[in-house]
């Protein structure tokens, strides 16, 4: 699973480039840097908010996730592990297929 703060670096960092390309588009789109940079502070803010939540909330879903990866190296295992990746040890001398 996702750390809070690793949801929240990213937020952070995928805000700021949205924040100055708002600007930029708010800057030609209106001919003023001061208007265009509230409405770059808008949406970024808005955007970060929602982007917290939404990586949060998909964090909790399972779907789509495996909890088993099978070993394709050659060792004939199976490694069994927890949704999220954290994987436990090698297990078994030969896959059964």
């Amino acid at each position: 699973m996702e750390t809070g703060k690793r949801s929240l670096v990213k937020a952070l960092v995928w805000n700021a480039i949205g924040l100055a390309s708002m600007a930029l588009v708010g800057f030609l789109a209106t001919g003023s840097a001061s208007l265009g940079g509230t409405m770059a502070l808008i949406n970024t803010a808005l955007g970060f908010g929602c982007y917290v939540i939404y990586e949060r909330v998909w964090t909790r879903i399972n779907w789509g996730r495996h909890s088993e990866v099978e070993d394709h190296s050659g060792g004939g295992g199976v490694i069994r592990g927890q949704v999220g990746g954290q994987v436990g040890a090698q297990v078994g001398a030969q896959a059964h297929v």
